[in-house]
């Protein structure tokens, strides 16, 4: 089976991928690091007897996505699973005071870029009669918190766009699954706190968060349900986080 991760450099991305490699899948990986793939790829290819495809692209550029797939060798376009991971959040601010290029960073990235991909490899899967399409949304796609305002809302349109794509697709044996995780320990802080190591350090402090390999296998185990199973929608926490804010902290 093949499948495609985008943002596959880091994080859950690249977990997934040695989880799926370590399977035997073969695998598309995807992201705008070209170094970080191809070290990937060295890697999995070493340790794994599977096969590793790399396409460098930014999802939030239409055209460079659509070329990236329609660039596929025929044999790489029986795509199984599609896993829809690149996401970011940037900035904690206020609503009102917020930073316009934040805003449309996270909106082309987790909005655009998810649709973009899914709209360019959905055909294939319905060509072939079959899918699993795989969205990794957040619990702030289930509510809001003080400062998550527009990162809160793009993933409310994950939470949205994967309840859409599983009624779209049924007639074509898609399946459509949406993963919710709480407090992850990645780069997803960094990137939010703009490469201030501190402050990133700080939502986790006085917690165990989950871990990327957390929620690739969570993935791997929705993946792997019998074929007349689906799991719309999943959400995952760390045993110290109850809600999106709500955090026992020792």
């Amino acid at each position: 089976m093949t499948a495609l991760i985008t943002g596959a450099t880091a994080g859950i991305g690249k977990a997934t991928a040695q989880i799926f490699a370590e399977q035997g899948f073969n695998l598309i990986i995807t992201g705008r690091r070209a170094e970080r793939l191809a070290e990937l790829k060295a890697e999995l290819e070493q340790k794994f007897n599977t096969k590793i495809l790399v396409l460098c692209f930014d999802v939030r550029d239409k055209i460079s996505v659509e070329n990236a797939i329609k660039s596929l060798p025929e044999n790489w376009q029986n795509i199984d699973i599609l896993i829809n991971n690149a996401g970011l959040a940037v900035g904690l601010n206020h609503v009102q005071d917020g930073e316009i290029d934040d805003w449309e960073r996270m909106i082309d990235t987790n909005i655009k870029g998810l649709l973009y991909v899914t709209r360019t490899v959905s055909p294939l899967m319905i060509a072939r009669g079959g899918g699993h399409i795989v969205n990794i949304c957040s619990i702030a796609g289930k509510e809001v918190y003080e400062n998550g305002n527009v990162y809160c809302a793009t993933k409310h349109a994950v939470d949205a766009l994967s309840k859409a794509m599983r009624v779209d697709m049924l007639k074509h044996n898609i399946r459509v699954t949406n993963i919710c995780p709480g407090a992850v320990e990645t780069e997803f802080s960094l990137v939010r706190f703009k490469n201030d190591a501190e402050r990133a350090k700080q939502p986790y402090i006085g917690i165990e968060p989950l871990t990327a390999e957390d929620i690739a296998k969570t993935i791997f185990f929705v993946i792997s349900q019998p074929k007349h199973v689906c799991i719309n929608d999943l959400t995952i926490m760390p045993t110290a986080q109850a809600n999106g804010s709500t955090f026992y902290r020792m």
